[in-house]
C-alpha cells in the first residue's frame, strides 16, 4: 500500500508538459502514417494501427520507467551492454536483409533493430559510469575508454551498414562526457577530428582528381572507411543535386519538392500530390521522409509546429538535466536528449537537402516499432530523473 501511495505522489511530479508534447507528436506521426499509406491497397495501408500499438506499448514503459528508480540502472548496465553487443552481432549472421542492409532480427515475426537497443545501452552504461558512485572507474576508464566502448557497438551497426545510425553514436558519447565535467579542450579536439574526417570523406567523393587519387586509392580509401557504394552515390547526390535525378537522388529531390510546394498552410490532410501520386516514394513517405510528407499537406505552419514540439520537449529533458539529484540524472538526460536531437535534426536536415540522405527516422513521429518503444522509454527516464529531483 505505502509504494502504491508513493506513485501517486510521483506521478503528481512528473513534467506534463512533456508527457503532452510526448503524445502531441506521437498523434501527428499517427495521422501523417496513414496519409502516406491512404492510397495504397497492399500490407502497408495498416501501418498507422501498427504504429498506434507500438506506441501504446511505449506509453506503457514510458509510465513504468517514470515510476521506477533510474539509479537501480547501475546493477543491469553492464548487462544491457553485453545483451547489444549480442544482437548487434546476431544481426550481422541471422539478421533479415530489407533494401540491402541488414538491420532488424526477427522474433515471433515481430522485427527488433538491435542499433537502438545498442544507443541505449552506450547512454546507460555512459551514465553510470561517469556519476560519483563510479569514481573508483575514473583512473581505468578515461574519455578515450569510454569512446571505445561506443566504439564497438558503433563499428558493428556500420557493418550492416547503417551510417546514419552509426554517427549518433558520436554526439551522445560527447555531450555525456560535457555533462559530467569532462575537459572542454580534449572534446573540441575529438570534434575538430571528426570533422576533418567528414571533410575527407565529402572531398574524396566529389574531387578526386584534384586530390590526386585514382579510381584504385578512392576505392581503398573507401574500403578502410567502411563506406559502401549507396552511400557513395547518396553523398555523391548531395554535393551534386543534379546528378542521378532519376536513381539515386530522386527521394531527395521529391522530397525537396514536397516541402517546398507545401507553401506557407499546405495542401491539406491527403491532398499532398507527391505523397498520395507517390513520386515521394511509398517505402519511405512513412519512415524516413514523413517530415516532407508533413510539410506538404500542413506547410511551413505545421513543419514549425512540428519543430516547436521538439524543441519544447528538448527544454524539457535539459530542465530535468539542471535539477537531477545526482550526476547520473544530469548524464543520463543529456544523453538522451542528444540522440533525439541528432535523430530530429538530422531526419529534417536531410529532408530539405542540407545534409545527405542517411536513413535516420524522425522521433515518436515515423513509422517503427523498436524505436518507437526504445524513445519512449529513454524518455521515461528522463521522467524518472525529474520526480525524483530534490525536495521528494
Amino acid at each position: 500500500m505505502s509504494e502504491f501511495f508513493s506513485s501517486l505522489r510521483l506521478l503528481k511530479r512528473m513534467n506534463w508538459l512533456m508527457l503532452a508534447v510526448i503524445l502531441g507528436l506521437i498523434v501527428i506521426g499517427v495521422f501523417f502514417i496513414y496519409s502516406a499509406t491512404a492510397m495504397r491497397e497492399d500490407s502497408t495501408a495498416d501501418l498507422f494501427r501498427k504504429q498506434m500499438v507500438w506506441a501504446a506499448a511505449g506509453l506503457g514503459c514510458y509510465l513504468v520507467t517514470a515510476m521506477t528508480d533510474y539509479r537501480r540502472l547501475r546493477d543491469v548496465s553492464w548487462g544491457l551492454y553485453a545483451m547489444g553487443l549480442i544482437l548487434l552481432v546476431a544481426v550481422l549472421f541471422f539478421g533479415t536483409r530489407i533494401y540491402g542492409a541488414k538491420r532488424w532480427l526477427m522474433f515471433l515475426g515481430i522485427g527488433v533493430q538491435p542499433s537502438e537497443i545498442g544507443k541505449l545501452a552506450v547512454i546507460i552504461l555512459g551514465a553510470c559510469l561517469l556519476s560519483p558512485l563510479a569514481e573508483k572507474y575514473a583512473r581505468l576508464l578515461p574519455m578515450w575508454k569510454l569512446y571505445a566502448l561506443a566504439g564497438v557497438p558503433m563499428l558493428l551497426v556500420m557493418k550492416e551498414p547503417d551510417l546514419g545510425s552509426a554517427l549518433v553514436f558520436l554526439p551522445i558519447v560527447t555531450a555525456m562526457l560535457f555533462a559530467a565535467g569532462a575537459p572542454v579542450r580534449p572534446l573540441v579536439t575529438l570534434m575538430a577530428g571528426g570533422a576533418l574526417v567528414v571533410v575527407l570523406v565529402l572531398a574524396a567523393v566529389a574531387l578526386p582528381e584534384r586530390l590526386g587519387m585514382t579510381p584504385e586509392h578512392q576505392e581503398k580509401f573507401f574500403q578502410t572507411i567502411r563506406l559502401s557504394d549507396y552511400q557513395r552515390d547518396r553523398i555523391a547526390v548531395f554535393l551534386h543535386p543534379g546528378k542521378d535525378p532519376m536513381g539515386t537522388g530522386w527521394n531527395k529531390r521529391q522530397s525537396e519538392i514536397a516541402v517546398g510546394s507545401g507553401g506557407l498552410t499546405g495542401k491539406g490532410f491527403l491532398n499532398g500530390t507527391q505523397n498520395i501520386l507517390g513520386f515521394l516514394p511509398r517505402t519511405v513517405a512513412p519512415t524516413d521522409f514523413i517530415f516532407s510528407v508533413i510539410a506538404e499537406e500542413t506547410g511551413f505552419a505545421g513543419a514549425l509546429l512540428v519543430l516547436g514540439l521538439y524543441g519544447i520537449l528538448m527544454i524539457c529533458g535539459l530542465y530535468a538535466a539542471m535539477v537531477a539529484r545526482d550526476k547520473m540524472g544530469r548524464v543520463l538526460c543529456v544523453g538522451i536528449v542528444t540522440m533525439v536531437f541528432t535523430h530530429a535534426f538530422v531526419n529534417v536536415a536531410m529532408t530539405i537537402g542540407v545534409l545527405p540522405v542517411v536513413g535516420i527516422p524522425l522521433p515518436l513521429v515515423s513509422y517503427g516499432g523498436t524505436f518507437m518503444v526504445i524513445t519512449l522509454f529513454t524518455l521515461g527516464l528522463i521522467q524518472s530523473v525529474y520526480v525524483r529531483r530534490p525536495g521528494l
